[in-house]
């Protein structure tokens, strides 16, 4: 059934305050909802401290970083922090990283991997909860001898963030699973999931064991303009003013790429990482949605009435999908969407 297969985001965006979050994260889990989705940002969702905080504010969903990313923490530290919340939550964590926003990265001084990097680090994570000895020296980096004081009986599963061809090839060959992009059509989910399953056969490996999660911008007709505003159109305008984030997913759905030119050109990059008032930034990008052709967010998303809503959601399912994350509302916003879903099921 669908409804068993629909996760959630706590916290979307950038957050004043994570303590909401614990509460969202409960009305998610008394939905039903099966996992809930935390994206780090250090400011105010520091993965460790909001993760810590939802293994016991929570006892039955999934937890699962959504993404952090490769290079922020020491192995051996990001090894340590799984094992614990796998230990504090009853192994319910997953661990979730992205490539990161390369230029980003290079002005904090944080090493952006390659794909051959990325794919060793999470054999190091993966050998160090298995409480062998690491001596690596390569593409993730130079440690001359790691090891953890106890191995980690019930290891995280490990799930990568992709879209573009050879990073979704990765996540299939060498992670348990893959969280797509927001805003790719049905279709992309389609084009996505061929290439994570023929490269996991390709490795050896049980094509249908990586999970393929389906990230779905959800904006239903019964919320008011103001929250549609910042749930749809700011969070669609975030993605594609970044060049190196819009460009994938416009060339997975076969989309023109001139409409997310123009959109770059503004400069409104600027706003996403920035100190200042954090409305007034998602304003600004809501209103630059105009530079963007409607069926971007028709095609890309899941809109319209709810019943038309939980459809796409099934769509997406059929697509290829084995995981739907609903994206933009948050749990406490969800009990329409999730009783539509439900009245689908039947």
């Amino acid at each position: 059934m669908l409804i068993d297969r629909l996760n959630a985001y706590i916290l979307p965006g950038r957050a004043a305050h994570p303590a909401p979050g614990l509460d969202q994260a409960k009305a998610g889990e008394a939905l039903g909802l099966g996992g809930i989705f935390l994206s780090e940002r250090w400011e105010t969702k520091e993965l460790g401290a909001v993760m810590g905080a939802l293994t016991q504010a929570t006892g039955r969903v999934k937890l699962v970083a959504g993404l952090t990313h490769f290079g922020t923490r020491h192995p051996l530290v990001q090894a340590g922090m799984g094992a614990t919340l796998q230990m504090l939550s009853g192994n319910r964590f997953i661990l979730g990283f992205g490539r990161a926003v390369p230029p980003l990265f290079r002005k904090l001084g944080i090493t952006v991997l390659n794909n051959a990097g990325m794919a060793d680090h999470v054999g190091i994570l993966r050998r160090l909860w298995a409480g062998e000895s690491v001596s690596y020296s390569g593409p993730a980096g130079d440690y001359p001898e790691m090891q953890l004081a106890q191995p980690c009986d019930a290891p995280p599963p490990v799930i990568l963030g992709a879209v573009g061809p050879k990073t979704l090839a990765l996540g299939g060959a060498h992670f348990d699973g893959v969280v797509l992009h927001p805003f790719l059509t049905t279709e992309g989910v389609a084009r996505s999931a061929r290439i994570v399953r023929d490269a996991a056969r390709d490795a050896g490996r049980d094509p249908e064991a990586v999970t393929i999660y389906a990230t779905v911008v959800t904006a239903p007709d019964n919320l008011l303009p103001k929250q549609r505003e910042d749930i749809l159109e700011a969070r669609a305008v975030s993605y594609f003013m970044h060049r190196e984030v819009g460009l994938p997913i416009v060339s997975m759905n076969g989309w023109d790429e001139a409409p997310m030119d123009r959109l770059v050109e503004t400069g409104l990059s600027r706003l996403e990482y920035g100190q200042g008032d954090i409305a007034e930034a998602r304003r600004q990008m809501a209103e630059a949605v105009a530079m963007l052709p409607d069926e971007w967010l028709e095609q890309g998303a899941a809109i319209g009435s709810l019943s038309r809503c939980a459809t796409r959601l099934a769509e997406y399912r059929a697509a290829g999908a084995d995981q739907i994350l609903l994206h933009g509302t948050t749990p406490d916003q969800q009990e329409d969407i999730v009783a539509a879903v439900r009245a689908l099921d039947g």
